[in-house]
């Protein structure tokens, strides 16, 4: 049987840039399972919803790829993070900020596949029924951005995030945080790691 891939470590540029210094990557295309939505992370009821439904799909599609003879860990959750005015983003107004939860998909997973997962899912979970169409498989390009490793919690990111910054503006770089949005990787689960050691890729985007 074919080893299991694992994208954390085959696309380790991608998953593990340095947590000591900024670094600059080319994004290619590649296709995410998504879901959009707007308030505050984590303990919105729209975000947690979107956690419900992105899993199980990510889960299920991985599992019937596993039937056909290739099998993979399930890459990390993703998310892209902004706000129609940014100063509700910079400035923490969690209730306005608007976000993509994704999990990224191998380039041989097809939308029949992400189909016949949701038809599974919604029959072993009615309740995720109003869900699932809110899910979509779609190519996603970010092309050039700056990138470093968090490790820490999610509560003191601002100094990493600015650190981004700084280097992007000492580079002649630019972004608006609209067209190119905050992008952050979640390595670590939350609920099981100690916070003073969970990893999160904070990846800004520009041009």
């Amino acid at each position: 049987m074919p080893a299991k891939i694992d994208f954390k470590r085959s696309m380790k540029e991608f998953y593990q840039p340095s947590a000591n210094e900024v670094s600059i990557i080319e994004i290619p295309e590649m296709q995410f399972l998504m879901i959009d939505g707007m308030g505050s992370p984590g303990d919105s009821q729209e975000y947690l919803d979107a956690l419900a439904a992105l899993y199980p799909i990510a889960f299920k599609t991985k599992f019937l790829s596993k039937a056909k003879g290739k099998d993979y860990v399930v890459p990390p959750l993703e998310g892209l993070w902004w706000a129609d005015n940014m100063d509700d983003f910079t400035k923490g107004n969690r209730d306005k900020w608007k976000w993509t939860m994704m999990i990224m998909q191998p380039d041989w997973i097809t939308q029949d596949m992400i189909n016949e997962a949701k038809t599974i899912t919604k029959d072993k979970k009615p309740e995720l029924a109003e869900l699932l169409p809110k899910l979509r498989l779609q190519k996603y390009r970010e092309g050039k951005a700056a990138q470093i490793m968090h490790i820490g919690p999610y509560s003191e990111e601002g100094p990493t995030i600015q650190n981004i910054h700084d280097f992007i503006k000492k580079e002649g770089g630019k972004f608006d945080g609209y067209n190119n949005k905050h992008h952050e990787i979640y390595l670590s689960d939350p609920r099981k790691a100690n916070p003073a050691t969970m990893k999160t890729v904070i990846r800004q985007p520009f041009i």
